[in-house]
C-alpha cells in the first residue's frame, strides 16, 4: 500500500523518498481545494486580502497538515507505512496550534462566528481522521461538511462575522464537489487495492484531477477578477 501511495499522481517524482513521502501526506491538490473553498467564502462578500490570506493559512495548517498527519496515524491501512507516531503527533498538534492562534485572534477581534465553526471543524478533524467512536464519523457526510461546507462559511465569517445567502450557495457547490471527490477517491483506492485493469483506475484518477485542480484553477481566476 505504501508503494501505491508513493506512486500517486500528486506525489512528486523528484527528491528522495522522505521528501516524496511528506509531500504526499499533505495531499496538496485536495488541500488546495479546501483552501479554495475558504477563499470562495471570502469572495462572497467584500473582503480584506489580509483576512483572506489568514483563512487560507488557517485551513492549510488545520486540514492540510494536521488532519493529514492524524489520518496517517488513524488509518488502519497505514497507506504511508508505519511512520513515527511521535513525529506525526508533534507536527499535527503544532500545525493545529497555529491554526487556533489565527482563528482565535480574528474571533476575538470581531469574528465570533469563527468559534462555533472552529469547534465543529476540530471535532470532525479528530473524529474523522483518528476514526474515533468506532469510526462512526469516518464517512462521506463528515467529509462533505468539514472539507466542503464549513470552509466556505469560515471564509465569510472571518470577513464579516456573518453567513450570507451567497456563501450558503457557494457552500452547497463546495459540498457537492467534496462529495464527488470522496466518492471517487474511495472507489479509486478500492480499484488500486484490487489491482483491476489500469484503464478503470485511470478514469477515476482523471476525475480526481479535474475536481481538485479544476477548483484551484477557477479560484485563482476568481481572485484575480475580484482583485483587479
Amino acid at each position: 500500500m505504501q508503494k501505491d501511495r508513493l506512486s500517486e499522481w500528486f506525489v512528486p517524482k523528484f527528491g528522495n523518498k522522505n521528501f516524496q513521502l511528506w509531500i504526499g501526506i499533505l495531499f496538496l491538490p485536495y488541500t488546495g481545494m479546501v483552501v479554495s473553498f475558504a477563499i470562495w467564502g471570502s469572495l462572497a462578500v467584500d473582503f480584506s486580502l489580509e483576512r483572506l490570506g489568514a483563512i487560507c493559512l488557517l485551513y492549510f495548517l488545520a486540514l492540510g497538515i494536521s488532519a493529514h498527519c492524524l489520518d496517517a496515524l488513524g488509518s488502519k491501512a497505514k497507506p504511508w507505512g508505519f511512520l513515527s507516531k511521535k513525529k506525526l503527533y508533534t507536527i499535527a498538534i503544532s500545525a493545529l496550534a497555529g491554526a487556533f492562534a489565527i482563528g482565535l485572534y480574528y474571533a476575538f477581534l470581531d469574528s465570533l462566528l469563527l468559534i462555533p465553526i472552529g469547534i465543529a471543524e476540530t471535532f470532525f478533524l479528530f473524529a474523522y481522521n483518528l476514526e474515533l467512536f468506532h469510526g462512526k464519523f469516518h464517512n462521506n457526510t463528515t467529509f462533505v461538511i468539514s472539507w466542503g461546507i464549513l470552509p466556505v462559511l469560515a471564509g465569510t465569517a472571518i470577513q464579516t462575522n456573518s453567513i450570507t445567502s451567497e456563501s450558503l450557495a457557494f457552500s452547497v457547490i463546495a459540498g457537492i464537489l467534496s462529495y464527488v471527490l470522496i466518492k471517487t477517491s474511495r472507489k479509486y483506492k478500492d480499484l488500486k487495492r484490487l489491482s483491476v485493469e489500469t484503464s478503470l483506475i485511470y478514469k477515476k484518477e482523471v476525475v480526481l484531477k479535474l475536481v481538485s485542480v479544476g477548483v484551484i484553477f477557477v479560484t485563482i481566476v476568481l481572485v484575480l477578477i475580484r482583485h483587479l
